[in-house]
């Protein structure tokens, strides 16, 4: 009734979805590569690809083939059985990255999820009887309640109180603040954070934190836990963010990227991370499904016959050049950075009006942490096309810090 009151009183028509998201009102038909054409045939440049989620691009011939072979065989059994596809994933992402065991889930905040529970039964089997997981300010983890609680942004955990409690927060990139906490704190287990933060803002770790934090956790008996959810899956320009160092986590949290746009996320445990969880501790009903697992499996097996982790590092690199001699010079770029094709553009004031400015000029980009521009293109972007995305981005952002908006 208030629904229907509500088109009555705007004369406009209303979905029945819940008002969950501030939507563009722009709607896509279909894809090829990094281009998208909406519903009156114009056409866009992705640089955003479902926010890191489409490795692939649009319409990969491969990878779609792939897709239609495994729906003609199986889509979904149950984990009360054996998934061959499953099993091949796991074997896959512990090659890449020396893990030793992977749970499969549907997304990043069941990755997260998972991880959470798994360094809380950690403690329980060492005898903490409430045990606590050092988390990272301007951080995100998701949107459950403990995924939120994780969360380090006041402003999606506003009007969902009471939190899950057993978090303890520090600054990011501080690691005297959690010897610190080390100090007075004997209940804590782990310590979960991002390389890189996306939500956040595009702030990358210093390599020697992570090193140190290494260490740290091992001389303290804690889980290195590393959320890669946006920044792994070769978007950093190796399969995973913390590879840039020579450091191994205890825990690592995957989805995004890793299906190309079928929904598949998975928490990797290595060390003394493994076998923490046994049968009945966790479960799904989708995770890890044939179809989930094909997607994610070739995916990943496309990247690597196209080497498209060494890729993004190229183009990455291509597009920061470019973004520094355009931008670097214009009063109000506070920052440039980033690592392979995950790029921030900091700067002095909010800029969420760039994204319907981007959007009219056949550009799709984002806008997070309120003032900074957040570039996530496909692997598979070249370099023309990142030639292209210069070409329409560089203007947009001097006019608007010169011209205001």
């Amino acid at each position: 009734m208030l629904r229907q009151l509500q088109r009555d009183l705007l004369g406009v028509s209303m979905s029945h979805l819940m008002n969950t998201y501030a939507r563009l009102s722009v709607s896509f038909t279909h894809g090829e590569g990094v281009w998208l054409w909406d519903t009156a045939g114009k056409r866009y440049l992705d640089a955003l690809s479902g926010i890191a989620v489409n490795t692939l691009g649009h319409a990969h011939p491969r990878f779609t083939a792939a897709l239609n072979a495994q729906i003609g065989k199986l889509i979904h059994v149950s984990n009360v059985y054996r998934i061959p596809e499953q099993e091949q994933l796991a074997d896959k992402l512990c090659e890449l990255s020396r893990m030793d065991e992977v749970f499969v889930c549907n997304s990043g905040c069941e990755a997260n999820e998972a991880a959470i529970k798994l360094a809380r039964m950690y403690g329980h089997k060492k005898g903490v009887e409430n045990p606590c997981i050092i988390v990272m300010e301007k951080a995100f983890h998701g949107r459950t309640l403990a995924t939120l609680s994780a969360t380090g942004n006041r402003k999606v955990q506003a009007g969902f109180e009471p939190l899950v409690k057993g978090f303890v927060r520090v600054p990011y990139n501080d690691l005297e603040a959690i010897r610190q906490v080390a100090e007075r704190n004997h209940d804590v287990v782990a310590v979960l954070v991002e390389p890189l933060q996306g939500e956040g803002g595009i702030r990358t770790l210093d390599i020697h934190y992570l090193e140190q934090l290494r260490e740290l956790c091992d001389q303290q008996d804690w889980l290195l836990m590393l959320d890669e959810v946006q920044c792994g899956i070769g978007r950093t320009g190796k399969w995973f963010a913390h590879q840039h160092t020579g450091m191994l986590p205890d825990v690592m949290t995957l989805a995004k990227g890793l299906g190309s746009g079928v929904p598949v996320g998975a928490c990797l445990a290595a060390g003394k991370a493994t076998g923490t969880l046994q049968p009945g501790n966790h479960g799904s009903t989708f995770g890890g499904n044939p179809l989930a697992c094909t997607a994610a499996l070739t995916t990943l097996s496309l990247m690597e016959q196209d080497k498209l982790p060494a890729h993004a590092a190229s183009i990455g690199e291509y597009l920061m050049a470019g973004l520094r001699k355009n931008l670097a010079a214009v009063p109000g770029v506070v920052d440039i950075r980033g690592q392979g094709l995950m790029i921030g553009i900091e700067l002095n004031k909010p800029c969420g009006a760039l994204v319907p400015q981007a959007l009219e000029q056949g550009l799709l980009i984002n806008v997070t942490a309120e003032n900074v521009i957040r570039l996530l293109p496909a692997l598979v972007f070249s370099q023309t096309e990142a030639q292209q995305l210069l070409d329409l981005l560089c203007p947009l952002v001097t006019n608007f810090l010169t011209q205001g908006a």
